[in-house]
Formats: C-alpha cells, structure tokens, sequence
C-alpha cells in the first residue's frame, strides 16, 4: 500500500465512508469510543502513552478487536487530532470585519492547542481534510468573503494564521515544560541576568541592550505574547487587504 492510497483510507474512515462498511462489528466497540478513550489518554497522560494496546486495555477489549475500526496508530492518531476540532469557533457577522471574524479564529485555536497540547506532536500529513478540520478552515474562509483577496490569496492567509498559533502555542508548551516546578517569570530574569554576565555588550551590543533594558524581566500574561504576534499577523494581512481593495 503506497502513501497516498494509506492516507486515502485513513480519511474515509474520518469521513464515515469505511466505517460504513465495516464488518463483523463487535458489540460495545465503535470508532467514536475508540477514539475517545485514546483522546482521553493522550489528555490525561500525554501522547507518547497512546496505544493500541493502552487504549484496547482502558476499554477492556483486546488489541486485535480494535483493528476492525482501525488499521493503525498512525490512523487513531489522525482520528484523534480531528476529534478535538469537533467544536468549530463560532461564525462572526459579516458587519464585524473580517479581522474580527480571524482574530476570534485564531483565539479559538489558541484554546484548543492549550487544552489539548498533545495534538501538536502529531506529524501533519497535509492540508486540512478531516471533517472537523475542514469545518475550521471553511469558518477562517467564511471571515474572509467579503474582502478582495483572491482565493489562493484567502487560503494563503489561513496557513499563515494557522502557522503562527500552532508555532506560538508549540513554543508555550516546550518552554512551560522547560521551566515546569519554578515559576516562568522567575526563571527567564535568571536567564535575562545569567546572558547579561555572560554576554559583554562588546560582542553582542543589540542582545545587551536589550537584556539591560529589562525586556525579560517585566510581568506578563501568559497571553500577552500572543497578543501581540497575533496583532502583527493582522496588522500585515490588512495591507493585503487594503492593497487589494485599491487596485480594485
């Protein structure tokens, strides 16, 4: 079986298409419930402690009986990212703009990712194409119609966006882990201190001046980073969308 005939199983089974079709069904045992029960795994106990065996002992079936819902942990991992998508960010009215209609988007993504930090570890095997995930990326488009970006433009716009809260909320986790049983603000104005005596404002002035200014020092939100990228991601999506209002 070649990649893409693999990946073409994997999201007809996301579809409901296979499991249509499945046989010789096992009472009590459903795609839905296999997928829950490792979603609440990878929620409790992270992802690396997903599975086949792990999720068929939680639900007190064998590891085989799984197989007739699905074909691998490489499937069940798919299924899983899609699951926690079910629940898409709530459509904005057009008079509000596009830019509100992103930016609750993309908030809505950075409470999912934080909820759920686990699905950052599952590789990407493309663009979007599980049901859920496509209900998503049609809510990011929806915000978009009444603008005059083109629409390769539109979906452009949705990678970056995607991109930048998926990077933004991959580096929260690593760096909550990082700092995990000390405090984040604690540890990076030893870390603002520590580089300030380490590096002399001769070889690294822009660094020093910076450090020596405080910059990792001051209070913040745990969002105020987002914030702030977020603002900038807009703020640059809207000279698209101005520029292209004006050669229209």
């Amino acid at each position: 079986m070649n990649e893409r005939s693999g990946l073409a199983q994997i999201l007809e089974a996301a579809w409901g298409v296979r499991d249509q079709r499945t046989r010789r069904r096992q009472r009590g045992l459903s795609l839905d419930l296999i997928v829950n029960a490792a979603v609440r795994i990878a929620s409790t106990e992270g992802l690396s402690a997903v599975s086949m065996t792990r999720v068929a002992g939680d639900m007190g079936v064998s590891p085989m009986s799984l197989y007739r819902y699905v074909q691998a942990k490489d499937e069940l991992l798919i299924l899983m990212a899609d699951a926690v998508y079910a629940v898409p960010p709530e459509p904005v009215e057009p008079a509000a703009g596009w830019r509100e209609g992103l930016c609750n988007w993309a908030w809505g993504l950075h409470r999912l990712l934080r909820e759920h930090p686990w699905v950052l570890r599952i590789p990407i095997t493309g663009p979007p194409a599980t049901p859920h995930q496509v209900l998503w990326l049609e809510r990011g488009l929806a915000s978009l119609a009444g603008t005059r970006l083109t629409e390769t433009e539109k979906l452009s716009v949705m990678m970056l966006i995607n991109g930048f809260v998926r990077s933004e909320a991959l580096l929260f986790s690593e760096v909550s882990q990082a700092f995990s049983g000390s405090g984040s603000q604690e540890a990076m104005s030893f870390y603002s201190s520590l580089l300030g005596k380490l590096a002399s404002s001769d070889q690294f002035p822009f660094v020093h001046a910076a450090l020596s200014a405080g910059g990792y020092d001051e209070e913040s939100g745990p969002d105020d980073e987002f914030e702030f990228g977020l603002r900038c991601v807009l703020d640059g999506i809207e000279q698209l969308v101005e520029r292209g209002r004006a050669t229209a």
